[in-house]
């Protein structure tokens, strides 16, 4: 929504970089013990042997020219040693030395005893047999301490969680949290900690302004590798609009060149003056690159814990409902009837369920967001010397918020003020927590599509190895009422009932004896309800399904004792 779609292909997977969360083990290894042995397998490590067999401390001396000694009796040059430095919420930087005539400013390390480790174990459902949940593992990532005794982390990191506790630097005790928020679309989860021994001798970190290109960034966290703290170094080499690849959503983000791996998820990046500019959460995996990491920026930070402190919750991000063309072409231009001064971009369609529905229309030039002009490459100034997409104004504001739009008309300029929300997919991009909804009856085992379903389904390459008519929905389908979902004939439990449909399997169920299906809950109600002789399902690819009611009925009970299933339908749909 609100950008300009790009096009996917199925078949064989190109070799394109893609990013991915460091601690989702939908997308990537898990701190778990399976990762560490996939880390530290005999493949990737080496040991040096000795001459004779054997290995001594002076074997791993460095190779090369030997070291200069020191002649005690020789003046030395000297050495300037930089004060320790207090921030203004009374922590320290590390002291470091610094040779005279290098050259180079001290590099300094912000205090890190606000810096967390989160454990966390997972118990996740199984979207594939949704009366069912996985076997519950472990993880680890990082987290830091913010002001009025709050901790933040990546949503990633806590999702589906069973129990998180966090342990602080230099600790031996692991402290029960509780989590407060989390902010799927940005990948932030909000914790605490009711133990006021967790909170003494710790400073909240502090948050510094959104940093400018080449700027020295420092990550925290708790990467795979070691069991204390580490902090890598780099630069920020790029900031533009993102993809967060757990939120299926994109947001402003920053680029850096500092390593961060599996467990840095959730740690902070400080800027030189000890201040925090970014939460680490997730890097690009490819062979042909290294060392870039991404970072959630302060202005999202800070719209995540202002949402939670104005609503008491997180209500996310809103959109806008519409999705939008390019108009460099003069040609273009010139037949929407724009002058050669105007610019802008052009709405191809409108969600049907977004509150700007009501007031612009397929065709309408969007030339400026609340006073801000739009080129027609739908970007806008955001700093000296930089663009942005568009998209970023949208997403500074609340669920909720006005915005004036101005828009090109059949060569009229119109002025509207639009109310912001967030809009809800056809196919979502999360349960958010709870738990798949289904319905058996016969056998036949209904539930809705969503990208975990997809994914338990099809696998990591499920935008690849799905059914393409899915896909079409996936990428470009728009809901026709806010309660619309995309029910499925997900498999069918083997009966005497069901012989003929054994290989019925993901097909879309359209209608129920004539009348079109809404959701789920609206076809488990005309299913139970039935008092038809025969029950007919209309699915996709011109298949229909017959069942006699009242057998139907009956060997449903028969199928839920031979699968230890507890119910028919899922709690939701009870209600």
């Amino acid at each position: 929504m609100g950008r300009e779609p790009t096009k996917r292909k199925r078949g064989r997977k190109p070799k394109n970089p893609s990013a991915e969360t460091l601690d989702n083990p939908s997308s990537t290894a898990t701190t778990s013990t399976a990762a560490l042995d996939d880390v530290f397998s005999v493949g990737n490590v080496e040991l040096i042997d000795s001459p004779n067999g054997t290995t001594s401390v002076d074997d791993y001396r460095p190779r090369g020219r030997p070291k200069k000694r020191l002649n005690p009796d020789k003046p030395q040059p000297l050495q300037r040693r930089e004060p320790p430095r207090v921030l203004e919420n009374g922590g320290e930087f590390i002291d470091v030395v610094v040779g005279e005539g290098d050259g180079l400013g001290a590099r300094v390390v912000p205090a890190m005893d606000a810096v967390v480790k989160v454990f966390c174990v997972h118990t996740e459902p199984n979207f594939s047999l949704p009366w069912q949940r996985k076997r519950q593992y472990s993880s680890s990532s990082s987290g830091f301490i913010i002001a009025g005794r709050r901790i933040l982390t990546n949503a990633h990191s806590v999702e589906h969680f069973t129990q998180v506790k966090l342990k602080k630097r230099g600790s031996d005790t692991k402290f029960l949290a509780t989590v407060l928020a989390i902010g799927t679309e940005c990948d932030i989860a909000m914790l605490t900690v009711d133990d006021d021994d967790f909170w003494e001798g710790v400073s909240p970190v502090e948050f510094g302004d959104l940093p400018a290109l080449q700027d020295a960034v420092t990550v925290v966290g708790y990467p795979i590798g070691g069991d204390t703290i580490s902090v890598t170094s780099g630069v920020v080499s790029r900031i533009e609009i993102l993809s967060y690849v757990h939120g299926s959503t994109e947001l402003l983000g920053l680029q850096i060149d500092a390593a961060i791996n599996s467990g840095n998820s959730g740690g902070p990046a400080f800027n030189d003056k000890g201040n925090c500019v970014g939460i680490a959460f997730q890097s690009l995996k490819h062979e042909d690159v290294e060392n870039i990491g991404y970072v959630i920026p302060t202005p999202v930070i800070m719209h995540f814990i202002h949402d939670y402190e104005k609503n008491g919750g997180y209500t996310g991000f809103p959109i806008l409902g519409v999705e939008w063309q390019k108009m460099e072409n003069p040609d273009l231009r010139m037949s929407m009837g724009m002058k050669p001064d105007q610019k802008g971009v052009r709405i191809r369609r409108i969600d049907p369920t977004a509150p700007e529905s009501n007031v612009l229309q397929p065709s309408d030039i969007i030339l400026s967001f609340d006073g801000i002009d739009i080129a027609n490459d739908g970007t806008v100034p955001f700093r000296h010397g930089e663009r942005i997409g568009f998209s970023y104004l949208v997403t500074q504001k609340y669920t909720g918020d006005n915005a004036a739009i101005k828009v090109l008309r059949n060569s009229e300029i119109l002025n509207f003020d639009i109310d912001l929300a967030t809009h809800k997919r056809l196919i979502p991009a999360h349960n958010k927590g709870r738990p798949p909804s289904y319905y058996i009856i016969g056998g036949f085992v209904f539930t809705t599509v969503s990208v975990p379903y997809l994914r338990s389904e099809y696998g990591k390459e499920y935008e690849f190895e799905a059914p393409v008519k899915l896909l079409d929905k996936l990428l470009h389908s728009m809901p026709q009422s806010p309660d619309e979902q995309l029910v499925v004939v997900s498999q069918v439990l083997v009966a005497d009932i069901n012989i003929g449909y054994e290989e019925i399997v993901n097909t879309q169920v359209l209608a129920f004896n004539g009348k079109p299906v809404k959701n789920l809950k609206s076809l488990a109600t005309m299913v139970e309800s039935c008092e038809d002789e025969f029950l007919k399902f209309d699915l996709d690819y011109q298949q229909i399904v017959v069942l006699r009611t009242k057998t139907a009925k009956e060997a449903t009970l028969d199928i839920l004792a031979t699968h230890c299933i507890p119910s028919a339908m899922s709690d939701d749909l009870k209600s």
